[in-house]
């Protein structure tokens, strides 16, 4: 039996099981292969049921008779083909196509070649009826971004714009969504929003350096410790599922300094109020949560690991205030990375603005299967099912 050993702070921590999962996964592989992957099937057939009760959806709204006068609706895509590892064109064509094409809207689909591409078609782009984003955190961040740049912004950012969560980690759509572990049900619950047309307003936040343009944001800026320790991530590959707590052990943070309010802070993070969104509220503020720096080692890596999935999450016994507007005025000679809406932008001063309810997205639906489908599927989830039931939904 092998023994790795791992230093970190002033103490050692053994993982003496490293060995035995390298040395005998290949044979749990074989084994793998041997047997018929159950779950994999019912996945399948879960998700293929769930596809053809969408498109069943989406087409009650095709049939739909339109005035003489009526034009089509005009829906322009950008589509991240590299989100998701590559695999962000199949995911869109097998569950998000067939439902827009099915509801009968004119879709025009603009594939994006290399980063940063989307906000440069976003500020040539002419008129449409809608804006659907599918990609991940930075496909939408760049069309926000492109579209607010515009300099006739006031009218483009009256259009309807609708997120197809195709990322591999979809850190954004968690504001904008209930979350949902199932990927082609998150992928049509989103679709099927766009196609229903019901829209909510949404805050944008507006990041100004010095120098550059200014980036927008939905759902907020990180600036800290957790922030520079989640991206560390990768680099604890072979620790597997320990990865998580191991990168932030190893982590050595130094606090940051809030000029304005003279506090110190682990991390700093700026945020609407996207994801509690109340449609009746009377005031709007963005939220300024400043982290304590006085925690233990335990505390930071129990908190790092909660905002691996809530990045813009608020720790017990943090300072909140709200405002329209700050400064964020760095110590001079600060090095490192913002993360705005989960992209990296270097570090500088920077002026936060809040434009409230500045957009419109199209909001979620819930998909529902019907009671023979409902039954469909508890029938195969143990085991017992009939591909025959399976149906294509495209035409």
């Amino acid at each position: 039996m092998g023994l790795v050993l791992l230093d970190y702070f002033d103490g050692v921590v053994a993982f003496p099981f490293l060995t035995i999962h390298f040395l005998f996964l290949p044979l749990l592989n074989e084994r793998q292969e041997e047997e018929p992957d159950e779950e994999a099937d019912n996945i399948f057939l879960r998700d293929n049921l769930l596809r053809r009760a969408a498109c069943q959806q989406a087409e009650e709204y095709g049939n739909q008779l339109l005035p003489i006068s009526a034009k089509v609706k005009k829906a322009t895509v950008f589509l991240n083909p590299a989100a998701c590892k590559g695999k962000a064109r199949s995911l869109f064509e097998k569950n998000a196509a067939p439902i827009l094409h099915l509801a009968g809207l004119d879709v025009t689909v603009v594939k994006t070649d290399y980063e940063g591409q989307a906000k440069k078609l976003l500020e040539l782009m002419e008129d449409t009826d809608m804006i659907i984003v599918a990609g991940g955190d930075g496909t939408l961040q760049e069309v926000i971004t492109g579209l607010l740049r515009r300099e006739d912004e006031a009218v483009f950012s009256r259009i309807p714009i609708g997120f197809i969560p195709l990322g591999k980690m979809n850190s954004l759509s968690q504001s904008l969504y209930s979350t949902n572990k199932e990927q082609a049900r998150h992928i049509l619950n989103a679709t099927l929003a766009i196609v229903k047309g019901e829209t909510i307003p949404l805050d944008v936040l507006e990041i100004k350096g010095d120098k550059d343009r200014p980036v927008f944001a939905v759902s907020g800026l990180r600036w800290g410790a957790y922030r520079d320790a989640s991206v560390k991530l990768s680099k604890y590959w072979y620790l597997g599922p320990l990865k998580d707590k191991a990168c932030h052990l190893f982590s050595i943070f130094k606090p940051k300094h809030w000029e304005e309010v003279q506090k110190t802070a682990v991390e700093v993070t700026i945020s609407t109020l996207n994801k509690q969104t109340d449609l009746k509220r009377t005031e709007d503020a963005m939220n300024i949560c400043i982290e304590p720096d006085t925690i233990s080692k335990r505390q930071f890596v129990a908190t790092a690991t909660r905002k691996l999935t809530d990045p813009l999450m608020c720790p017990e016994g943090s300072q909140v205030l709200q405002a329209s507007f700050c400064k964020l005025q760095l110590p001079q000679g600060t090095q490192g990375f913002f993360s705005i809406d989960n992209e990296d932008y270097e570090a500088v001063s920077v002026d936060v603005k809040l434009l409230p309810r500045k957009l419109r997205h199209l909001v979620s639906a819930k998909l529902t299967l019907t009671k023979k489908e409902m039954q469909l599927n508890r029938g195969f989830e143990i085991g017992n099912y009939n591909p025959s039931v399976i149906q294509s939904c495209s035409r």
